[in-house]
């Protein structure tokens, strides 16, 4: 898929999407800032179906702590979640292998993120790819501002809690020749401040990107996802505005229609 800008998505036809995230660690939906200081904000599935029922275009569930307590994801929530949720579905946290994205498929997951396993063995993405195909898999991509990469950003893993030696847009563009079919551009320098999206990230994303790129990261009101999409991102992703009640998915898409945007 070539990378399009918004006008051009809407003469085509693209709608932009709206795509509640949901952040679990032990079983619950939890938030913090700079993915630090962990709260929990309620029950996943509760929360899956209030978003559903409000129009979102999709779910994105990471177990956080996935990666860093060497575990797997939590399979029998994301089973209940995709028997009462029915739109897309894609779920993180812990996939290192083909077999873990055959058993999430299994129980109910339509894409699935991957990260911290790639960036240990990129051959990983190649296999997901070449099994499942391009549509099913997500790169997540935890981005930090740094001075240690010629890009000046350089990619995270275990929930941005450990820094690696990659340049985010060189892994993002080498990600996308191995197979992904998505990139999920989290900025860990904007998440949870509600200051608005990392638009020079995404504009470089975009830059290098062929195909879809999700904002994620710094949402705090309806007027911050607007200006992602002009960036270049394809989607919009959040989690505490809307976990809050701060504002709905309806405001969301009002606001980026008013400014032009082509909304499902």
């Amino acid at each position: 898929m070539n990378a399009t800008s918004p006008d051009t998505a809407a003469a085509l036809g693209v709608a932009t999407r709206v795509i509640p995230c949901l952040d679990v660690s032990d079983g619950r939906v939890v938030k913090g800032v700079n993915f630090a200081d962990l709260r929990e904000m309620g029950d996943p599935v509760d929360l899956a179906k209030e978003y559903y029922a409000q129009g979102a275009d999709e779910l994105t569930f990471l177990d956080v702590t996935a990666s860093v307590e060497e575990r797997d994801t939590v399979y029998d929530v994301v089973r209940s979640t995709a028997e009462q949720v029915f739109i897309p579905l894609t779920v993180g946290g812990g996939i290192r292998s083909v077999d873990d994205v055959a058993r999430l498929q299994d129980v109910g997951a339509d894409k699935v993120g991957v990260n911290s396993a790639a960036i240990g063995r990129p051959a990983l993405l190649d296999e997901i790819a070449d099994r499942f195909g391009a549509q099913c898999l997500v790169l997540s991509l935890d981005i930090k501002r740094s001075d240690r990469t010629p890009s000046g950003f350089v990619v995270t893993t275990h929930g941005g809690r450990r820094e690696t030696d990659l340049d985010a847009i060189a892994w993002a563009e080498e990600a996308v020749s191995r197979g992904a079919g998505e990139l999920l551009v989290n900025s860990i320098d904007a998440d949870g401040t509600k200051k608005g999206f990392d638009l020079e990230l995404i504009e470089r994303i975009r830059a290098v990107a062929t195909v879809p790129v999700i904002a994620s990261g710094g949402a705090g009101d309806v007027g911050h996802f607007a200006p992602a999409i002009h960036a270049g991102a394809d989607a919009v992703l959040a989690a505490t505005v809307f976990h809050t009640g701060q504002i709905t998915i309806a405001q969301v898409k009002s606001a980026m229609r008013e400014e032009g945007i082509l909304i499902r």
